[in-house]
């Protein structure tokens, strides 16, 4: 499963930089001012150049390396409510990189909207991101995280238990 969520991560971070790249330099460029930030509404509320696009990919590519740089880290602690040893620890780390994977993808989906609706919002003067995005996007990313760290501290617990039904 982590694999699939990396290779995914991967597309959705080339796709980003794709959408990117075409709006700037393809055949219908852009205007010289675009939507740069937006309200609660989902409105815009700042302008800026078309060159402020490439800080999604740019952040997106940041925060995708960041969060695999930390992810690979073998980590001998982990602050559990379970006690954390070696017939645990490869669980635990296995289920915290899948969890960092999937983080990454909905990070990356949440820019994907993002530049696709100011990108659609330009070329369409319809400039309106929905106000429940993000919110939305937060709820995915803060379940996801509870989600895995329910299944770790349940895994972890149960190779205590019993190490040897556990592999």
């Amino acid at each position: 499963m982590r694999k699939t969520m990396e290779v995914l991560g991967l597309m959705l971070l080339g796709y980003l930089a794709w959408i990117t790249y075409s709006a700037l330099n393809g055949p219908s460029r852009l205007p010289e001012r675009i939507p740069t930030h937006f309200d609660i509404s989902g409105k815009p509320n700042a302008w800026g150049s078309p060159g402020f696009l490439w800080i999604l990919p740019v952040v997106g590519l940041g925060l995708y390396v960041l969060m695999t740089a930390l992810a690979s880290i073998q980590f001998r602690r982990y602050n559990l409510p379970v006690r954390v040893t070696e017939v645990n620890l490869p669980f635990i780390q296995g289920k915290t990189s899948e969890m960092v994977a999937w983080i990454k993808t909905e990070i990356l989906c949440l820019f994907v909207y993002i530049q696709s609706g100011i990108i659609h919002g330009v070329r369409n003067g319809e400039f309106r991101l929905s106000p429940a995005i993000v919110p939305a996007f937060m709820v995915a990313i803060f379940a996801t995280a509870g989600f895995y760290l329910v299944m770790i501290i349940r895994g972890a617990r149960m190779r205590l238990e019993q190490p040897e039904a556990a592999n």
